[in-house]
C-alpha cells in the first residue's frame, strides 16, 4: 500500500556546518517554515553566542521552537517533541512540506523515534538530590548512580549534574534503572514520511577552521556583552541547561575571572569541536540519512530535495 503520508525534511549536521543558510534557501523555494532542532535557540536571549538566526533571516524564512522559553526554565526532549508537532501539522494542512533543521539529536529521536515513557519530574526528589549534591559533593553521587545503574554511570560523566539528578530521580521514585526505561522505547509511527539529509563538511579541519571563524565573529558581534545581561538576571546559575551551552558555560567562567581572554577564547572553540564530534557520531548512526558536503555537494543536494517532493 502506497505510504499516504505528508513529507517532512530533517536537515542534520554539526554546529557551523552551513544548515541555516541552506535552510532559508530551501524555505524560501519550497514556500515553506523551518521547525528548528536546536537545544540552545529555544532560549529567549541565547542569541548571539547560539548563532540564532536574526530578525531579517526569521522574515524570509519563519523560524518555530525558537525563543519559546525564557533562560531560567527547563526545555526537555519531550516539551520538543509535543511542541514541534502542531506546527508540522498546519504546515502539511497547507500543503507545505516541514523543514526540520538542527543538530540536537536528542530532539530529533524525541520527534522521529519516540522517547521511552520516563515518569514525570519531580521537583521536590530533585530538590532533594540537590542538598544531597552541595553536601557530599556531585562525584559521591555519580558514584552511587554508578552502583544502581552501571550502564548509567559509565555513560553520563561524573560532571554532568542534570543527567544525575535525573538518573537518581528515576530511580529513587520507581525502583528502576533509567537505562532501563530507556530500553523500553515505545512502537512509534511518524506521521510524516521524513528525508534525513546530513550537511557535514569531508574534511574535520574544514569544520574546525569554520567553528573558530564563526566564534570569532561572535565575539566580535558583541557576545559577552549578551552574556552580562544574561548574568543580571538573579534567575540564572551556571548549572542551568541554558547556561550550560557550549560557549555560554566558558563565557559564564570567564566573567568569573576564572579564565583570561585567550584561554576563554580557546576553551570555547573546543568545546564546540568537541560539540560537533558528539553530533558527528550521532549521525553516523543514523542508518537512514545521506551524507552531503555543503561545499562540493550542492548539486546533488538540489536533486535529493527534488526527488524528494516531487514524489507526492
Amino acid at each position: 500500500m502506497r505510504d499516504q503520508r505528508p513529507l517532512a525534511i530533517a536537515l542534520m549536521g554539526p554546529t557551523a556546518s552551513g544548515k541555516t543558510a541552506l535552510a532559508v534557501e530551501w524555505a524560501q523555494q519550497l514556500g515553506t517554515e523551518v521547525i528548528s532542532v536546536d537545544s540552545a535557540l529555544v532560549y529567549r536571549g541565547l542569541d548571539i553566542g547560539a548563532a540564532k538566526p536574526d530578525a531579517a533571516t526569521r522574515a524570509l524564512a519563519p523560524h518555530h521552537l525558537v525563543d519559546v522559553r525564557d533562560p531560567h526554565e527547563v526545555f526537555s526532549a519531550a516539551d520538543f517533541a509535543r511542541e514541534a508537532l502542531p506546527p508540522m501539522q498546519a504546515l502539511a494542512a497547507r500543503g507545505r512540506v516541514p523543514l526540520l533543521v538542527g543538530g540536537t539529536g536528542l530532539y530529533f529521536t524525541a520527534l522521529l523515534r519516540g522517547l521511552s515513557d520516563l515518569p514525570e519530574a519531580d521537583p521536590a526528589l530533585r530538590a532533594v538530590i540537590a542538598a544531597q549534591a552541595a553536601e557530599r559533593g556531585w562525584p559521591a553521587l555519580h558514584a552511587e548512580l554508578a552502583a544502581v545503574d552501571p550502564a548509567a554511570g559509565q555513560r553520563i560523566k561524573p560532571q554532568d549534574q542534570q543527567r544525575i539528578t535525573r538518573a537518581l530521580e528515576v530511580f529513587r521514585a520507581t525502583g528502576r534503572p533509567i537505562s532501563q526505561w530507556q530500553q523500553e522505547t515505545p512502537r512509534h509511527v511518524f506521521p510524516f514520511r521524513v528525508l534525513r539529509l546530513v550537511l557535514a563538511p569531508a574534511d574535520r579541519a574544514v569544520l574546525h577552521e569554520r567553528i573558530a571563524r564563526r566564534f570569532d565573529q561572535m565575539l566580535a558581534e558583541g557576545f559577552l556583552d549578551e552574556m552580562h545581561r544574561l548574568r543580571a538576571d538573579p534567575r540564572l546559575h551556571p548549572d542551568l541547561p541554558s547556561m550550560r551551552a557550549v560557549g555560554y558555560r566558558q563565557a559564564w567562567q570567564h566573567l568569573d575571572g576564572d579564565t583570561d581572554a585567550a584561554t576563554f577564547r580557546e576553551q570555547a572553540i573546543a568545546a564546540t569541536r568537541q560539540l560537533a564530534k558528539r553530533q558527528v557520531t550521532w549521525l553516523r548512526a543514523q542508518a537512514d540519512a545521506r551524507w552531503f558536503d555543503p561545499a562540493t555537494d550542492r548539486a546533488e543536494l538540489a536533486q535529493a530535495l527534488q526527488g524528494f517532493v516531487t514524489r507526492r
